[in-house]
C-alpha cells in the first residue's frame, strides 16, 4: 500500500453505509480511481461538498491492491461549474462527461489529455454564446480518438483511400468514413453529406474549432451520428444519450 496524492474530478459516488460513500474519481496522474471515503456521508466530514459529482479536488488516497478499493484519506475542493445549475442542457451534457469518464476507461489508466480536455469542457459548457452540442461532441472526439477508437475521417476506412467528398456513407462497424467504392461491405453505413464529415473533422481538431459549427441542422446531423457511434463501440446506448441535444 502506498500513500497518493492528485487532482481528481468527482465522475460518480454512491452510498456504501450509514456513513460513507464509494467514489469514483478521474484523476490526471493515476486515471480512473475508486475508493472508500469513510464518513463521506456525514453532514460534517473531511470531505465536506468536496465529493459532489463534477467536482474537481485535490486527494489524498491510499492505494490497495488491484482487487481492492482505494481508501480516500483527504479531498479538498478546487474547482466547482456553478454555471452549469442554470443551463439543464449543460448540466446534463456535464453528467455525460462523467458518464462517458467512468464507463469508457479502465482503473488506473491515466490520460492526462482526457483530464485537462474534460475540465477544459466543463468550464465552457454553460457560458454565454456557448454552443452545447459542439462543444459536447469536440469532447466525445477527443475522448475517442484518446482511447483508440477515433474515427476515420479524412480517408476511407476500409481501403484507406483518399475521399472525393462524393457518395460517401458512415460505418460504425467499419471505423469511420466509407467511399462509395467499399460501401457495398459494409451493411450498417448510413449516408454521409461531405459537409457534415468536415464538421466532424473541426469538432476533432485542438482548440476551439468547435465554435465554428453553429448551424442547427449540421449540428443535429452530427449528433445523431455520434448516438450511433457512440452507442456501437461502447455495446450498450449510454444512459444520457436521450437527455443531450444539439
Amino acid at each position: 500500500m502506498s500513500l497518493e496524492k492528485a487532482s481528481a474530478l468527482v465522475i460518480r459516488g454512491v452510498d456504501f453505509s450509514e456513513t460513507s460513500r464509494i467514489v469514483t474519481l478521474w484523476t490526471k496522474e493515476f486515471g480512473k480511481v475508486r475508493a472508500l471515503a469513510k464518513g463521506g456521508r456525514r453532514l460534517k466530514s473531511n470531505f465536506d461538498v468536496a465529493l459532489d459529482l463534477l467536482t474537481v479536488c485535490g486527494i489524498v488516497f491510499i492505494r490497495k491492491s488491484t482487487t481492492s478499493l482505494d481508501l480516500l484519506t483527504e479531498a479538498q475542493v478546487q474547482e466547482r461549474f456553478p454555471q452549469l445549475r442554470g443551463d439543464l442542457a449543460a448540466l446534463y451534457a456535464g453528467y455525460y462527461v462523467a458518464e462517458m469518464l467512468s464507463d469508457w476507461t479502465q482503473d488506473h489508466d491515466p490520460h492526462a489529455v482526457l483530464f485537462d480536455e474534460a475540465l477544459v469542457t466543463l468550464r465552457n459548457l454553460g457560458q454565454p454564446g456557448g454552443i452545447t452540442g459542439s462543444c459536447l461532441a469536440h469532447f466525445e472526439l477527443v475522448l475517442l480518438r484518446e482511447l483508440g477508437y477515433g474515427p476515420a475521417l479524412d480517408f476511407c476506412a476500409d481501403c484507406g483511400e483518399a475521399l472525393s467528398g462524393q457518395g460517401l456513407a458512415f460505418s460504425a462497424a467499419g471505423g469511420g468514413v466509407v467511399c462509395l467504392r467499399c460501401q457495398p461491405k459494409h451493411r450498417d453505413k448510413r449516408p454521409l453529406a461531405d459537409a457534415t464529415r468536415q464538421a466532424l473533422e473541426r469538432l476533432q481538431a485542438p482548440g476551439e474549432a468547435w465554435r465554428e459549427i453553429q448551424d442547427p441542422q449540421l449540428r443535429s446531423e452530427v449528433r445523431q451520428l455520434l448516438d450511433h457511434y457512440v452507442t456501437y463501440v461502447l455495446g450498450r446506448r449510454p444512459r444520457l444519450l436521450p437527455y443531450l441535444g444539439s
